[in-house]
């Protein structure tokens, strides 16, 4: 399944080109599936908080193929104006054209609109959405002086990974209050080694050997590490072993390399690997 829209690729208000036509695999460690579909229920805008790679966007997928409803995913950025999200002016051989961003695109068609990692951008860009977020559930497109009425099936889900707060980036009070929030974690081993082996395409022994590379990780977070190795981390190393290549050598790639630059920690990383392979 192709990954859902972002910004860039917003270009009409067909609902049907937002729509995830297949079920993404999706394994519920708590009853965050049954909390999810009671707020969407109210329309309640809903925060997912937790640590990189741990299944906030596979879980926003799931859920839009459950309720059926169109999503439209939008990275966030520092360079993301509110005109990327609402909508700008664009010229044409015809003069100049109102092209709806993907915050607009979402208000009308009843969409799921998914902000990944919110914090990332400007606190400018995020009041944008604060109207939606209320009772009014209305946009105002100043630019083009219309006021957009959100759909009813409209709902707003944002995400963000609490370890990576500073001062300069993180949720006003302001914007936060206007969330109910879910909280991820890494899986336990049994339920990680279960996603790892269906994702990764290797057998529950391999799997759970790299979830236990994994967990080691984890406990060096704070000592020399921001975060362990990611449960997407540990598909992508289960990945390759699926196509070949020798244990460590794909965990050196897939684990190790990119989660750290400092020879002794990579030393240290490298030691877990040996142990379990």
């Amino acid at each position: 399944m192709s990954p859902p829209p972002s910004q860039m690729q917003v270009v009409d208000n067909d609902p049907g080109q937002y729509q995830i036509a297949q079920q993404p695999y999706y394994r519920a460690v708590s009853d965050e599936v049954e909390i999810y579909q009671a707020a969407y229920q109210v329309r309640m805008p809903v925060m997912l908080k937790g640590p990189t790679g741990c299944g906030k966007t596979r879980f926003v997928e799931y859920m839009a193929w459950l309720l059926k409803k169109p999503l439209i995913t939008v990275a966030c950025t520092e360079d993301m104006t509110a005109s990327d999200l609402v909508g700008r002016y664009l010229l044409d051989i015809n003069g100049s054209r109102w092209q709806d961003g993907p915050l607009t695109v979402a208000a009308r068609i009843g969409a799921i609109c998914y902000l990944d990692e919110i914090v990332e951008a400007r606190q400018d860009t995020i009041v944008v959405i604060h109207p939606l977020t209320d009772y009014r559930r209305e946009l105002p497109l100043e630019k083009k002086g219309e006021l957009v009425r959100a759909h009813e099936g409209f709902q707003i889900v944002i995400s963000y990974n609490p370890g990576y707060q500073s001062l300069m980036k993180n949720l006003k009070q302001s914007t936060r209050q206007r969330f109910g929030g879910i909280g991820f974690d890494y899986p336990d081993a049994e339920v990680e080694t279960e996603i790892v082996t269906h994702e990764g395409g290797v057998d529950p022994e391999i799997a759970a050997k790299l979830v236990q590379v994994g967990a080691s990780s984890r406990n060096l977070k704070g000592h020399g590490l921001d975060e362990g190795m990611s449960t997407r981390l540990l598909i992508y190393a289960a990945q390759l072993i699926a196509q070949g290549v020798e244990a460590p050598a794909a965990c050196r790639m897939a684990l190790v390399t990119p989660l750290c630059d400092d020879p002794d920690l990579r030393d240290t990383l490298y030691a877990a690997v040996d142990t379990y392979f």
